[in-house]
């Protein structure tokens, strides 16, 4: 069985495991990311945090910088007005893969 862990990152919390691959908010390029876990679960042990567990850190890399995730378009109308406006919007994202729970 494999050891996983729930993280917190850009205001989401996320189940891990080792060499999983994931789209977190985005990252500084310049250092390599490391969380603290909030919950540990190894095998049929489970170790919950108050509010993280001490002596566990979740290590990740950076396998792309910026990831543009899909666009979300917001509409504004009214009718019979002749009022209506179209705005959208990509969120840029950091893909990590999971290195080591520790």
């Amino acid at each position: 069985m494999t050891k996983k862990a729930v993280i917190q990152t850009g205001g989401h919390q996320f189940l891990v495991y080792e060499g999983e691959e994931l789209e977190v908010e985005l990252l500084d390029p310049t250092q390599k990311p490391s969380f603290e876990a909030l919950l540990v679960i190894d095998g049929e042990k489970v170790i919950v945090g108050n509010p993280v567990v001490t002596g566990v850190k979740v290590t990740a890399e950076i396998t792309e910088q910026s990831v543009k995730a899909d666009k979300v378009t917001a509409i504004r109308y009214k009718a019979k007005k002749r009022v209506h406006k179209t705005r959208g919007h990509r969120q840029k994202h950091t893909r990590i893969k999971i290195s080591k729970i520790a």
